[in-house]
C-alpha cells in the first residue's frame, strides 16, 4: 500500500485534468438523477463539478445553477460543454478550493456528488458549509463513496471512508430544521480499467431544510 500524494490540491487537479482532454463521461451522476428528477427547479449549488455534467444536466431541466471546482481547466470545459447544450446562460462558473473559499449565497439545492481527494480536502467542513448553503426549504445532496471497488484487491492507499450515519453525526444538523429524505448505500456495477466487472457501493444523503 502506497502513501497518499502530497501534491497541493490545485496542481494535483490541474495536472490530471490537463492529462487527459476528458476524465469524466460528460452524462451525469445517476443518483443526482434519481434524487433531483423530482424537485421543482430554482437555485444549485454544483460542488466540485468537474467538466461540468451535473451542473449542465441540471441547467437543461430549468436550474440557476453555480458550479465550482478547483481546476480551472475543469472549469473551462464545462462553460463550453453548457455552451453547446444552449445553457450557459443559466450556468455560472467558481474557482473555488472548497475549504479555503466557498461560493456565497443560498441555493435551493445544494449538490455534493463524491468529494472524496487523495490529496488534502477538509470533508467535514466543507460538507457543513454546503449545509449552510442550503436555502429554506431547499436540498442538500450527498453522494459519496462508501468503499474500494470489488475488483480494487489491493487498496491504493489507506483512505478512511464515511458511514450513512457517521455523516450525520459530523454536520450536527439541528432535527427540527431538517428532514432526511434518502439515507441509503447503493451497490452499482463497476468496471476496471482492465476490463474486470465488479461492483461499488455508494452512500447516500438527501436532506431538505424546513422553510420558513
Amino acid at each position: 500500500m502506497t502513501e497518499m500524494p502530497t501534491m497541493r490540491p490545485e496542481e494535483f487537479w490541474e495536472t490530471r485534468y490537463r492529462r487527459n482532454d476528458r476524465v469524466w463521461s460528460g452524462r451525469p451522476n445517476p443518483l443526482l438523477v434519481r434524487e433531483v428528477a423530482g424537485l421543482r427547479p430554482g437555485t444549485a449549488l454544483d460542488l466540485g463539478c468537474g467538466e461540468g455534467a451535473d451542473a449542465v444536466w441540471l441547467a437543461t431541466r430549468g436550474w440557476r445553477v453555480t458550479g465550482a471546482d478547483i481546476s480551472t481547466t475543469a472549469l473551462d470545459r464545462a462553460a463550453a460543454h453548457a455552451a453547446e447544450a444552449g445553457v450557459a446562460s443559466r450556468t455560472v462558473w467558481e474557482r473555488h478550493e472548497l475549504g479555503p473559499s466557498f461560493p456565497q449565497g443560498r441555493f435551493d439545492l445544494v449538490n455534493a456528488q463524491y468529494l472524496q481527494s487523495p490529496v488534502e480536502l477538509d470533508q467535514r467542513e466543507v460538507l457543513r458549509r454546503a449545509a449552510d448553503a442550503v436555502a429554506a426549504g431547499g436540498t442538500l445532496l450527498v453522494v459519496l463513496h462508501a468503499g474500494w471497488p470489488s475488483w480494487q484487491t489491493e487498496p491504493p492507499f489507506d483512505h478512511p471512508f464515511p458511514t450513512l450515519h457517521g455523516v450525520l453525526d459530523e454536520l450536527a444538523l439541528p432535527e427540527a430544521g431538517w428532514t432526511v429524505e434518502t439515507l441509503e448505500t447503493v451497490r452499482r456495477t463497476s468496471e476496471s480499467p482492465d476490463g474486470t466487472e465488479g461492483f461499488r457501493d455508494d452512500n447516500v444523503w438527501r436532506l431538505r431544510r424546513a422553510g420558513d
